[in-house]
């Protein structure tokens, strides 16, 4: 297998990069990891006239506490993530999730902004920035700007950034105290992209009344989903295995996945509702806990 002729280029600043884009608009392709852009090169099932290569731009790789939370360059490796200290403290759910995401060597190269930009919605990352209600900075030599993750997420492997805008910086709130968080997935095989996976995240006041709720469902459709109407259910409550298990019940009901040769609609519902509980039932023992 051999990708189809390009001219590649290579720069080492954002603003060279951005003048590439600017230059050769959707003509041009973005290569951050890798991971999953090489694939579609090599089966020929894109044909970019253009390579315009990151790897060379340092400044987007990082990992920064900011107002709280933390601002992760676009660049950063997904393995950094995993073993960053300070992403376990501030922002526990990408740590958790990232272990799911292919094997080791998959991780070494790829990138969050490779991942969020390519928004396969089978991937763990757009659902965990998507659960955590997180912001993504996209650059152009128009300017910057910055888009929600519910608008940033468009449909099958199509997001919000224009033909000459890069994705440079993800911002991620950070967790509260007594705010607990899970991640779980079910796969055909470990490093395969999941059937359903669920990121969940739960905070308890000091009586253990819960004061937030979010679950986001990836493998379920053309995005990734944040069940909102489901998790409302907990608010202000005392949560239970009765009140998980009927938060699980509608999350299946709000879902109408597609089906494939891998997984039927039904099944797709019955998991989501099944993890949502799991994953929520976790993300709670860890508040009462004290948070993680």
């Amino acid at each position: 297998m051999k990708p189809p002729r390009f001219e590649y280029f290579d720069p080492t600043t954002v603003e060279a990069a951005l003048d590439l884009l600017g230059e050769h608009g959707e003509n041009a392709k973005v290569l951050a990891g890798g991971q999953s852009l090489m694939p579609l090169l090599n089966f020929r099932l894109i044909r970019p006239q253009v390579l315009v290569d990151l790897n060379g731009i340092g400044a987007l790789a990082y990992v920064r506490p900011c107002d709280g939370g933390l601002a992760l360059g676009a660049l950063t490796r997904q393995r950094a993530l995993e073993r960053s200290a300070v992403v376990r403290e501030r922002c526990p759910l990408v740590a958790q999730a990232v272990p799911f995401i292919g094997h080791a060597a998959i991780r070494n190269r790829g990138t969050i902004g490779g991942t969020l930009a390519h928004a396969d919605p089978a991937a763990e990352l757009p659902a965990v920035v998507t659960a955590l209600g997180g912001t993504l900075v996209l650059r152009s030599i128009r300017g910057e700007r910055v888009l929600p993750a519910d608008r940033f997420f468009v449909s099958y492997l199509t997001t919000a950034a224009a033909p000459d805008e890069i994705l440079v910086e993800v911002r991620l709130p950070g967790a509260g105290s007594r705010t607990g968080s899970a991640f779980q997935e079910v796969s055909r095989r470990h490093g395969d992209f999941a059937l359903v996976g669920v990121a969940a995240i739960v905070s308890l006041g000091a009586d253990d009344v819960c004061t937030a709720a979010s679950v986001a469902v990836a493998g379920v459709g053309p995005v990734p989903l944040r069940v909102d109407d489901a998790t409302r259910l907990l608010l202000g409550e005392k949560p239970d295995e009765r009140t998980l298990a009927e938060v699980g019940r509608r999350v299946s009901e709000q879902l109408t996945p597609d089906a494939d040769l891998h997984a039927s609609s039904e099944y797709r519902k019955q998991v989501a509702g099944v993890l949502a509980r799991r994953a929520l039932g976790e993300a709670l023992g860890k508040a009462r806990g004290g948070g993680a």
